[in-house]
């Protein structure tokens, strides 16, 4: 691919990025760079220059990885919850011993882990990239079968293998910056897998430019590969000593140019119930039937609000994901969000208000709660690390985009790390629909995202 990043818009953005530290006098830039400010200038425009004749790999690497069915297990005990996920890890840690990164290895929970040394003089603070193995339990990932969509055009995207699954304009607003770029899909009977072999293949492929270029600055960079982390247990088993970094960045985003600084704050809800059992012929007056309880319990929640399907943007919601038992016993597991970490206390106690108010109707039954912590809105951590945030928006700048903060929705495997004590802000990887048959990945954007970690590691051998 040709880099569309010239020295017109390096200038300017090079100008943003000597003043963003220090805006009030230019004069004082010699005071935030270790190093004579042109030298800086002439190296930046050499790395553009890298950059530009580096034939990338992010989108082959992604065909390959996607077509491996890794589908993490939410009811399995194991770790990972699924084998077939460490065929990915091991095909990984082949790749990386192939560029040269002798010390990539799996472990038996099958996390990947693999670091490239400093090639610069002064001390620089590491950093960690990380993205994740597993795809979603929500559609089947057995087969995918990708398909390049080139030159994009805005036509709806029939998919072949089922063509009722139709992906279509003025259904996915983002397709709208898409015009002439190359669309990947999957099929139509599977999800793609984007979420998140897209950041799989970003993070590989800027590996393969340092080891290509290895007059591209860089300080110490951790490389992570998480499984399980759909399931919410990515960082259960991570091992942050072997990590060894000041700053993470995921690469788990959606739009190009968005940067996630803030996440939901999460639990997990359950409510036990035991009821009466009698035998059905001569229940009457007697049985208390716990799955009929639970039942009224799920159809008494909010309906107007604090659901997924009525709330959007900083709404928070409750919403029961899993509902067995039988007349003696029921079990409702429930997930609670919200960007407020005080709500998630108030979710709770309205639960426990349904069932209890409930509950009044059968006298002889009672419910036992578990509310367990799942992530924090990782916002609460990184507002005192700007940094990791500034220079994460001054490389998207030089790699020619638009950045923007943003809220997700959801959490990723960095908002458990930021509270590890590795802030871990989320770089956007591309990926659209995910968790869906109609999800969808641009080549382009994951060329722009691999162009945002080559320039974020450079940036931070930049700074004091």
């Amino acid at each position: 691919m040709v880099n569309k990043f010239s020295t017109t818009k390096i200038i300017p953005n090079f100008e943003r990025l000597i003043t963003f530290m220090n805006p009030i006098k230019i004069s004082l830039i010699n005071t935030i760079f270790s190093t004579d400010i042109s030298k800086i200038f002439h190296y930046m425009m050499h790395l553009s220059q890298l950059i530009s004749n580096y034939t990338f790999s992010s989108a082959n690497r992604f065909l390959t990885y996607v077509k491996m069915d890794t589908q993490s297990d939410p009811k399995s005990i194991h770790n990972p919850s699924t084998e077939k996920q460490k065929d990915l890890a091991l095909l990984l840690v082949k790749e990386l011993h192939e560029l040269g990164i002798s010390n990539a290895h799996t472990d038996a929970f099958g996390f990947v882990y693999a670091r490239l040394e400093s090639n610069v003089k002064k001390e620089v603070p590491a950093i960690c990239f990380c993205a994740h193995m597993d795809t979603s339990p929500d559609c089947s990932s057995l087969g995918v079968k990708p398909i390049i969509h080139k030159n994009y055009q805005g036509e709806d995207l029939i998919l072949p293998d089922d063509p009722t699954v139709i992906i279509r304009l003025n259904e996915h607003a983002d397709l709208q910056e898409q015009l002439g770029n190359d669309i990947i899909t999957a099929s139509g009977t599977t999800l793609l897998g984007a979420d998140n072999k897209a950041g799989l293949a970003e993070i590989m492929d800027a590996v393969a430019f340092w080891q290509k270029n290895p007059e591209a600055l860089h300080g110490p960079i951790s490389i992570v590969f998480t499984p399980d982390e759909e399931i919410g247990r990515g960082t259960d088993h991570i091992d942050i000593q072997k990590i060894n970094a000041v700053y993470g960045y995921t690469l788990d985003g959606e739009k190009r140019g968005h940067l996630e600084n803030e996440t939901f704050s999460a639990d997990g809800f359950t409510i036990k119930i035991k009821g009466i059992s009698q035998h059905p012929g001569f229940a009457k007056g007697k049985m208390e039937s716990a799955l009929k309880i639970a039942a009224e319990i799920v159809s008494n929640l909010p309906k107007q609000n604090l659901s997924p399907e009525t709330t959007e943007k900083m709404e928070g919601f409750i919403h029961p994901v899993d509902i067995q038992g039988h007349v003696e016993e029921a079990q409702i597991d429930f997930i609670l969000r919200d960007f407020d970490t005080l709500k998630l206390i108030e979710y709770g106690n309205l639960l426990r208000e349904i069932t209890f108010d409930i509950l009044k109707k059968y006298p002889n039954s009672h419910a036992d709660f578990i509310q367990t912590e799942q992530y924090r809105n990782m916002n609460e951590i990184l507002k005192d690390h700007p940094l990791c945030i500034s220079l994460a928006m001054e490389a998207m700048k030089l790699a020619g985009l638009t950045p923007e903060t943003t809220s997700i929705r959801g959490g990723t495997d960095g908002s458990r790390l930021t509270f590890m004590g590795l802030p871990c802000p989320n770089i956007f990887a591309g990926e659209h629909a995910f968790h869906s048959k109609e999800e969808w990945v641009s080549v382009q954007d994951m060329q722009k995202a691999t162009e945002t970690v080559i320039y974020l590691a450079n940036l931070y051998t930049i700074i004091d």
